[in-house]
């Protein structure tokens, strides 16, 4: 009689502490997710080529973020295998932060340059001169977020690995007001600041960054719980094997993330073709998109945790809970979201759009686009927790050829030929990301049910 309330203790302890990790990590996706959101709305009001100007700069940012992002990315997963095998854990954890920030100052300068010169990179996608010069100017201000970006990053992977995410969330929120702030006095002079239009919005964001890592590395060099793993002492001492390492297991997260962020990216660039409404529209559109995301993303980085603390447990069954629990959150999360923007997409839009006959195209391809995005919320959370719950596992490769097949050689093919080919137009390209969308939820799905019979979890008991 009292064995059902025993067996379904471990499924209740899962949950509890997959939702513990995981709701901060959700709400500071969702700050980080707001705070570019305010930027898309105050370059609304300067009108919808500023927008489409920003946008194509935020884009061709956006691939290159995540593909640093996904390097960094590799520090979580041996982090909390090493504090799961609890072996020599405070030593590991130690040497693969250290190694993290090494690798954010490796990457970080190659990106600067590349930004720098994003005029004639723009130009040669075949965008407007005078759009790919106002996304310049905004990237002049915007690019030197990218150090500080991903410095807390690392800085986050850290402390999530150690269960204790909340000081992320605390300075995530009080950033929002303050990029608001900040970028509004920037932008339209106001606050005694300089009006400096398109690049004060793009330098307000990179301000408001290097004040979020500084934080974060007070709190981490400050606190008992994080002070006694040393983070940063020996900074100057290498450690050419894990480095290495970090780098085998980082850049196919890296590739996978860039895949899947470059693909939208690469779907402005083609909005671009047809015209800046249509890049104006799709700007908003993803941004109403990538609000939901941040919940099963968040959902994901809290099963990499917890799939990898139980792979260094070797407890198997643990391993097969931590993912289904972080599946079904997410993948039901995204349901509800779906429904959501199906039912009130013109209302979303509004948000971030007066309605105004000026704006009226961008708001009516808007609510199209929408309609499509409703469709792929599901497979999207699919996706992107299947990708966590398999980088617990130290699975990396395999998940990044499957990003590329679903996302290049399906999705932006297909949503290239509908366009242009078909004459769908913006709604091709949507459709086009819909479908890459929902091949890589069925990949990486299937690879994660054959996790055993691949060997994925030989260590695992």
């Amino acid at each position: 009689m009292n064995r059902a309330p025993h067996s379904r203790s471990p499924w209740r302890a899962e949950l509890r502490a997959t939702l513990t990790l995981a709701w901060p990590l959700i709400l500071s996706n969702l700050t980080m997710a707001a705070i570019q959101a305010t930027d898309v709305v105050l370059m609304g009001w300067l009108g919808a080529r500023p927008l489409a100007a920003s946008a194509l700069g935020l884009n061709l940012t956006f691939a290159f973020s995540l593909i640093c992002l996904g390097l960094v990315t590799a520090s979580s997963p041996m982090m909390a295998t090493a504090l799961g095998a609890r072996l020599r854990s405070v030593q590991d954890v130690r040497r693969s932060f250290r190694q993290s920030l090494w690798l954010v100052g490796t990457i970080t300068v190659p990106v600067w340059l590349v930004l720098w010169n994003s005029e004639p990179v723009i130009r040669a996608l075949g965008q407007e001169p005078a759009l790919a010069a106002d996304a310049r100017l905004f990237l002049r201000g915007y690019m030197w977020s990218m150090l500080p970006f991903l410095l807390f990053q690392a800085m986050r992977n850290f402390v999530a690995a150690l269960e204790r995410p909340g000081w992320v969330l605390a300075i995530s929120l009080g950033a929002i007001p303050l990029n608001a702030m900040l970028a509004y006095g920037l932008i339209f002079g106001r606050f005694g600041l300089p009006e400096w239009g398109i690049f004060g919005g793009g330098l307000a964001s990179s301000i408001v960054w290097m004040l979020q890592a500084v934080l974060l590395g007070l709190v981490i060099v400050t606190d008992r719980q994080f002070r006694r793993f040393h983070p940063f002492g020996r900074f100057w001492r290498p450690d050419w094997p894990r480095y290495r390492r970090m780098w085998r297991i980082g850049l196919p997260i890296g590739l996978a993330m860039g895949f899947e962020g470059g693909v939208f990216s690469a779907a402005a660039y083609l909005m671009g073709l047809i015209d800046a409404e249509s890049v104006a529209a799709h700007a908003v559109a993803l941004q109403i998109a990538a609000l939901s995301f941040m919940v099963p993303w968040g959902l994901s980085q809290a099963a990499t945790v917890r799939v990898g603390r139980h792979l260094g447990e070797r407890n198997r069954q643990g391993i097969g809970r931590a993912g289904a629990v972080a599946w079904v959150l997410g993948v039901g999360f995204m349901a509800l979201m779906a429904l959501v923007i199906w039912a009130i997409p013109r209302e979303l839009m509004t948000l971030f759009l007066d309605d105004t006959p000026q704006n009226a195209r961008v708001i009516a391809l808007g609510v199209s686009f929408l309609a499509i995005a409703a469709i792929f919320q599901i497979v999207d959370g699919a996706q992107v927790v299947g990708a966590g719950m398999l980088r617990g596992l130290h699975d990396t490769r395999v998940p990044m050829i499957f990003t590329f097949v679903g996302y290049w050689a399906i999705g932006i093919g297909a949503g290239t030929w509908l366009a242009f080919r078909e004459g769908w137009q913006g709604q091709g390209v949507w459709t086009g990301l819909a479908v890459g969308l929902t091949i890589v939820a069925i990949l990486m799905g299937w690879r994660w049910m054959r996790r055993d019979a691949l060997g994925l979890t030989r260590t695992a008991q």
